[in-house]
């Protein structure tokens, strides 16, 4: 049964009036008036150093009770951790090991080095790879198309050993790719061992970094998101259900991943997009599957009650017109290179204050997408995100005359 609380369209009024206002606030702000020393930063609390570490904590409103040894709620809009326990301890991820295991292939496949339609021939070791099944039988071959939906709504550990092999000729030569893989995504606290989430000493991660991982997957590649939010599939007459039990107790979720050993409990990445937002749960130790599907519906309803992801500003749309001097204009516009989105409780939208600092004085010649400072967003004393400031139009240098006339001007300004 679907939730019945929605993101409204209240708060999409409000935060628009708020990004009308912010933008007016930046033009009003009177330290950011040049000066001839540099740089001349708006006054700012001594907060502005350090981020928030989850938008819950400028909230009064609890987190749900959750049966589960840690977990982590990330709303994927603003790239922002909502709430978390204990985000950084790490934890054995048994099958939610598939998620890395998938972006390696869905990489594959990106690169051309991998078709759907290639057979993949199951080798010995591919067949004989213990726990859950997709049941494929040695020397024989199956689709990398029929292998991901074995891999992923099956959990099928042979089928996962069958797409390393077909990647990178060998598991031990495809862990090596998804260890790569987690260290250009800055998962610092994850090491794989395997392909498929047997239990091993060394082989680890940390909600955060499932977490991360898994808002990289849904970005790098939506495409494949209809392999988890497949409910059930059938392979060599067996068919198997989806064990994320999400998938029908609420139609906005459209994955991600589940995963259990004795060591590692009941464990469940799960994702849903409402109303064009997308929030993520990372819940893992549960006592049993209704446990995790019980709190991991919780966690993502909690977040989606009670707070909001706003777009404040726009890369096609000046936060701030800085003065420019020696240039055959007066003013350039800043932006950001992209849009900045920002989670905050519910409500406190228009309470979000910016903060401007940037290099002063602007000399041209002056290039586009050039990083000239940053927009700090604060709310209740805290920062909320950091974002820099570009240029948004090439300025060229004036001619002689324009320039000595600037250059005397500042030496008064």
């Amino acid at each position: 049964m679907r939730p019945s609380s929605r993101s409204s369209s209240a708060p999409r009024a409000a935060f628009r009036l708020a990004g009308l206002a912010l933008a007016v606030s930046f033009l009003a702000q009177p330290s950011w008036a040049d000066t001839t020393s540099a740089p001349a930063p708006a006054e700012a609390p001594a907060a502005a150093t350090s981020v928030v570490e989850s938008v819950s904590a400028l909230s009064s409103i609890p987190a749900p009770a959750v049966n589960g040894r840690a977990w982590l709620t990330l709303d994927a809009n603003s790239e922002q951790i909502i709430a978390a326990q204990l985000p950084d301890t790490r934890v054995e991820p048994a099958s939610l090991t598939k998620v890395m295991a998938a972006y390696v292939v869905f990489d594959a496949l990106k690169q051309k080095r991998l078709n759907l339609s290639d057979p993949v021939l199951v080798s010995e070791k591919a067949w004989k790879t213990g726990g859950s099944r997709m049941f494929i039988n040695v020397n024989t071959q199956v689709s990398v198309d029929d292998l991901l939906y074995g891999m992923i709504v099956q959990s099928g550990n042979d089928a996962t050993v069958a797409l390393a092999e077909a990647v990178a000729g060998s598991e031990d030569a495809f862990v090596a790719l998804m260890n790569e893989q987690a260290q250009r995504q800055g998962l610092t606290q994850t090491h794989f061992t395997n392909a498929s989430g047997l239990p091993d000493a060394e082989h680890y991660t940390t909600v955060r970094d499932l977490a991360l991982l898994s808002r990289n997957l849904i970005r790098d590649f939506p495409e494949s998101l209809h392999y988890y939010n497949t409910k059930e599939y059938t392979y060599n007459k067996i068919k198997q259900p989806n064990r994320n039990r999400l998938l029908w107790l609420d139609d906005t979720v459209d994955g991600l991943k589940t995963g259990h050993t004795s060591s590692a409990g009941y464990c469940l990445i799960s994702t849903a997009l409402r109303d064009g937002r997308r929030v993520i749960s990372v819940l893992v130790g549960a006592d049993s599957e209704a446990a995790r599907a019980e709190s991991s519906l919780k966690l993502l309803n909690w977040s989606f009650q009670n707070f909001d992801t706003v777009k404040l500003f726009d890369e096609t749309k000046p936060a701030v017109q800085a003065r420019v001097w020696e240039g055959t204009q007066p003013q350039v516009d800043l932006s950001q290179p992209k849009s900045v989105w920002v989670t905050v409780p519910r409500g406190k939208a228009e309470q979000i204050q910016p903060v401007a600092q940037y290099r002063q004085p602007l000399i041209a010649p002056l290039a586009k997408d050039t990083e000239v400072g940053t927009v700090t967003l604060m709310l209740d004393g805290q920062v909320l995100r950091q974002a820099p400031l570009t240029i948004m139009q090439d300025v060229p240098q004036a001619g002689f005359f324009s320039r000595m006339t600037d250059k005397v001007m500042r030496m008064f300004n």
